[in-house]
């Protein structure tokens, strides 16, 4: 049994009372069963019939809540739906406790066979976005484009941000750091947060600040959170140890699907010098780089993510009918097509 395998206790022993998770206008939410989980999926109805489907999968630690901006942008566009991760958001913890990126792909895969959604153009940030580079892989006929924002890819020199992510993989790591941080706040849980995360934290409004820390301190009251940490943080640790045909690079090669990868040269997370050889990896790639974003660009420049979008989808002819590659402003970064033949 490996480390991402142990028993964890039953989703249904441990779900507390807690405040509702916030829903953006025009948002909606709900649950879906399906064998071992529970999974909250987050909507917008879209401006019309018609429109295909898309699927986005949050980072370690986030909630269906980070792609807001970016559906919002993406309306009339696409279809989307975001997933709280199990363990994450509003989703209970698997049954099985396995917190593994196969196990996250896994359920994404289940939602998917499920709901008959697919091909889904299939979003993914950070640990998502190994999440969703195994989904495209293993199921090419669930996924029409794939777009990574910021992929938590392996790295031989992690950067220096990542390591307490790596240290919290640790056994017993997540219980010290619990009660090491017992007198922190939400307020100041939430600063080191944008601090790591964004490359101008300047650019969270007050707003988001105080929406930020209501939902920080939903999660802190739930008693599994470490935990989803912990494990999920040993799920990526393990995967980057990963070879042969299970590990995430061989599998970024047999990706089939048109894919955006979207780096931002302020991430403190995943190296900025990854890019590249990501371009290389994915056979169909187009490579967006964003010299002041940080590790959630779909948050921070929303906007240029969604413009990149829709040149993805007119260059690989998945642009709906009467839709504009114009509707979300230029792009401010650099923009190139890719795949093997990406120079560095």
């Amino acid at each position: 049994m490996s480390s991402t395998e142990l028993p964890s206790v039953p989703a249904a022993n441990v779900l507390p009372k807690v405040a509702p998770v916030r829903v953006e206008e025009g948002e909606r939410l709900r649950s879906v069963g399906l064998p071992g989980m529970t999974l909250t999926v987050r909507s917008r109805p879209p401006r019309r019939e018609g429109l295909p489907p898309a699927l986005y999968v949050h980072g370690l630690g986030g909630s269906s809540q980070n792609w807001s901006a970016l559906i919002a942008l993406l309306d009339g566009l696409v279809d989307s739906e975001a997933l709280d991760l199990p363990g994450f958001g509003d989703s209970p913890p698997p049954d099985d406790g396995d917190y593994s990126v196969t196990g996250h792909a896994r359920a994404v895969i289940r939602y998917l066979d499920a709901a008959e959604r697919g091909p889904v153009h299939l979003f993914g940030n950070s640990l998502g976005g190994a999440v969703a580079t195994r989904v495209a892989a293993v199921r090419p006929d669930l996924v029409r484009t794939l777009t990574l924002v910021s992929p938590a890819l392996p790295e031989i020199f992690v950067q220096r941000g990542a390591v307490p992510t790596g240290l919290l993989a640790l056994p017993g790591v997540a219980a010290l750091f619990t009660r090491y941080t017992k007198g922190w706040t939400a307020e100041q849980r939430v600063l080191g947060v944008t601090a790591l995360c964004y490359g101008d934290p300047g650019r969270v409004t007050p707003e988001g600040f105080r929406n930020a820390v209501e939902e920080m301190e939903r999660r802190l009251r739930l008693p599994y959170f470490w935990d989803a940490m912990a494990r999920s943080a040993r799920g990526i640790v393990n995967a980057y140890t990963l070879g042969g045909q299970h590990s995430l690079w061989r599998q970024a090669e047999r990706v089939l699907a048109p894919t955006l990868l979207v780096y931002g040269g302020r991430d403190q997370l995943v190296a900025f010098r990854m890019a590249q050889r990501a371009a290389r990896a994915f056979r169909d790639s187009r490579l967006l780089t964003l010299p002041e974003a940080g590790h959630v660009a779909m948050m921070e420049y929303p906007d240029l993510v969604a413009r990149s979008f829709r040149e993805l989808l007119a260059d690989s002819g998945e642009l709906p009918e009467g839709a504009s590659v114009r509707d979300s402003g230029a792009v401010q970064g650099g923009f190139e097509s890719g795949g093997a033949g990406a120079g560095s």
